[in-house]
């Protein structure tokens, strides 16, 4: 096999971070710049397409030779653009002749950043991304504001700074020095065929788009600038402060207003809570009022809509493939479909077509009648805003309880197994294990419903009373009492549970201490390492033969005094660094994992079967299609054994609507 690895440097009027690579790559004014290339391990050369140079011809016969495997650093850039470049009829066909050493890199847990995974990596500083990137990327690839000094031009040519642009055709070279020795090293640790394959199918997904109602986020934007105003001026008139917005100064007049004047900070869960007390100044009340109405930011996911959006109205990109490198899920970009605000008001669900349309015809006043707050109603509608192409309407389906389930499968846990065979009334199942109440006495408004479901949702990967307050515990009317006797209870129900948690730290531990891999209940423990490249890592293979990657894992004592695994990776800061890890953790990363790894297996067999994906969300799978009748196929199809999981029980459930929203 031949090899030809890439990098380009490009211009597009579209601030790609907004608008993402679709909409950047489909602008008139798009541009290849310089094109640096290294085939079959030769030095690496520049090809200069802005001053007119041509790609030899032994690069371009690469490029679309099927026997010549095409590597690149975040490769859905280079294909995406080289297919527009190229004019190339079907994109997606010519996928699978590329490679990602970027999501190569994420599979074995190192970031997503060229220059910080090289410096992981131990690259000499001769194969480092050169750190001039930035400013020259500024220069040259996006545009820039004309003035007197400039001749009023809007963008910088190569003969306008001759000098830069030498220093940017050297940092494109680089990029494929860098790229090149990743690769390299990552080689040792390849990543699975099916793996390939999925990310081909991520980009056709990504490619697909859905569409966006523009009447209704046009409508949002507006309606939403005319109440901010509005709040605005009677938040001025209420404070006399000549920016109410501003935390500094709204600070120091609550401080004055409130009798005891103790107010530390603005945060959402401090006004909250203010507002749940007796304030002594309706005043302050009606100011901290309008404060939460000016923070609802889901608004802010219209201005965003409006910004991906391509000419055909699709928003393109919205997925990134193993998004979250300790788990492999998909992580969101541009929108965010991972945390939409979900359609909870019951009026406003009732009347969600009425609602659409009063925001369309930007009628601001219905809006405050129906529902009192407007922001309120504009962030719940923000789901609402993708909808499917005319005649068509969208399939939503999502696997039930589908942590709770591969949990069960994982531990062994029989009683919850059978729960899943049977009603699958899982919180209510909990309850009654834990409580010795016959499940039939437990109904949905039962206080002990609530205690099975704050349990089941806080305590299923080791976590105890402070996972239950994380959770809603105390919001949900229990009492920091008997918070201690729910984790008891839940643990005493659920020993198979507990005892992978421990199982699996304890051949974490034994892996690191002996360097011989240790197998629990499906999952594979094992040291690995290349002595070549200095990479080392604690793996676990799950039964879907993927790896967890654990980088450079060492054991140390924990912020308790414990031994535990320590390893490098991204921190919550989303820095490289050090991180520890327990059994309940190991436990829900390899959970969350294999869930992952059942939707991966769906959006296959769902694409196999001529379903047209338009994106999903963490385990829930959007569909368009010409009507509802192909619903329950799309559910039986998620819902079918998965060869690699003999026995885990699946079950998918959904509905047809004519725009995204929850059921």
């Amino acid at each position: 096999m031949r090899h030809l690895h890439v990098d380009i440097e490009t211009f597009s009027s579209v601030d790609i971070k907004k608008g993402g690579l679709y909409k950047y790559v489909q602008a008139p004014d798009f541009q290849i710049l310089l094109l640096a290339y290294s085939l079959d391990g030769s030095p690496v050369e520049v090809v200069d397409l802005a001053q007119g140079e041509s790609l030899p011809e032994a690069v371009l016969t690469a490029l679309f030779d099927p026997g010549v495997t095409k590597h690149a650093y975040n490769a859905a850039f280079e294909w995406y653009c080289l297919s527009r470049y190229f004019t190339l009829p079907d994109p997606a066909a010519w996928l699978s002749q590329w490679r990602c050493t970027m999501v190569h890199g994420l599979y074995l847990g190192y970031t997503a950043g060229l220059d910080v995974t090289g410096e992981v990596l131990g690259l000499p500083a001769e194969q480092l991304k050169s750190k001039t990137g930035a400013a020259l990327i500024r220069t040259f690839s996006v545009p820039c504001k004309p003035t007197w000094a400039n001749g009023f031009r809007t963008r910088v040519l190569p003969q306008h700074e001759p000098e830069k642009w030498r220093l940017f055709k050297e940092y494109c070279r680089q990029d494929v020095v860098t790229e090149m020795e990743i690769a390299r090293r990552l080689a040792a640790f390849p990543m699975p065929d099916e793996e390939q394959r999925l990310w081909e199918l991520d980009q056709s997904i990504n490619a697909r788009g859905v569409a966006v109602d523009m009447e209704l986020v046009e409508g949002a934007i507006a309606v939403s600038e005319e109440v901010r105003r509005a709040l605005m001026e009677e938040a001025a008139r209420l404070t006399g402060l000549a920016n109410p917005n501003s935390r500094e100064q709204l600070l120091s007049w609550l401080q004055k207003e409130l009798a005891d004047g103790e107010l530390d900070d603005l945060r959402k869960d401090t006004v909250k809570d203010l507002l749940a007390g007796g304030l002594d100044s309706d005043a302050a009340r009606r100011v901290l009022e309008i404060r939460q109405e000016l923070g609802k930011t889901s608004v802010k996911k219209y201005a965003a809509m409006k910004e991906a959006a391509c000419a055909d109205g699709r928003i393109r990109g919205l997925l990134q493939f193993y998004g979250a490198n300790r788990t492999g899920r998909w992580a969101g970009r541009l929108v965010q479909v991972h945390n939409l605000p979900r359609n909870i008001d019951e009026a406003l669900n009732a009347t969600m077509e009425w609602a659409r349309a009063a925001v369309k015809r930007r009628d601001t006043a219905a809006l405050r009648f129906l529902y009192g707050s407007v922001p309120d109603a504009l962030s719940q509608l923000v789901r609402t805003a993708f909808v499917p192409k005319p005649g068509h309407v969208f399939l939503v389906a999502d696997f039930s309880a589908i942590e709770a389930r591969v949990i069960a499968w994982l531990a062994g846990e029989t009683w919850r197994q059978e729960v899943f065979a049977t009603h699958g009334k899982i919180y209510e199942a909990s309850a009654s294990a834990m409580f010795g109440v016959p499940i039939d006495e437990i109904g949905k408004g039962s206080p002990l419903r609530q205690k099975g479901k704050v349990a089941e949702l806080a305590l299923g990967y080791q976590g105890g009373t402070g996972a239950l307050v994380a959770m809603g515990a105390l919001k949900m009317g229990l009492s920091e009492e008997e918070l201690p006797e729910i984790v008891q209870r839940w643990r005493q129900a659920n020993r198979r549970i507990v005892d992978l948690w421990y199982a699996v730290e304890n051949a974490a531990l034994e892996v690191m201490r002996t360097g011989q891999p240790a197998g629990v209940r499906g999952l594979v423990l094992a040291r690995e390492g290349d002595i070549a490249s200095g990479q080392d890592f604690l793996t676990v293979r799950l039964p879907s033969g993927r790896k967890l990657y654990y980088v450079r894992p060492f054991l140390a004592k924990n912020e308790l005094g414990k031994e535990s695994l320590h390893y490098w990776g991204v921190n919550e800061k989303n820095k490289w660094g050090q991180l520890s890890t327990y059994g309940g953790k190991l436990v829900e990363n390899a959970v969350q994992a294999i869930a992952r790894d059942c939707l991966a297996h769906a959006l296959t067999k769902l694409t196999e079967a001529g379903f047209d994906v338009v994106f999903h969300v963490h385990d829930e799978v959007v569909i368009e299609a010409p009507d509802e009748s192909q619903l329950a196929r799309a559910c039986e199809i998620m819902g079918q054994p998965i060869p690699w999981a003999p026995g885990l029980l699946l079950k998918a459930e959904g509905f047809a609507t004519g725009w995204y929203r929850k059921e």
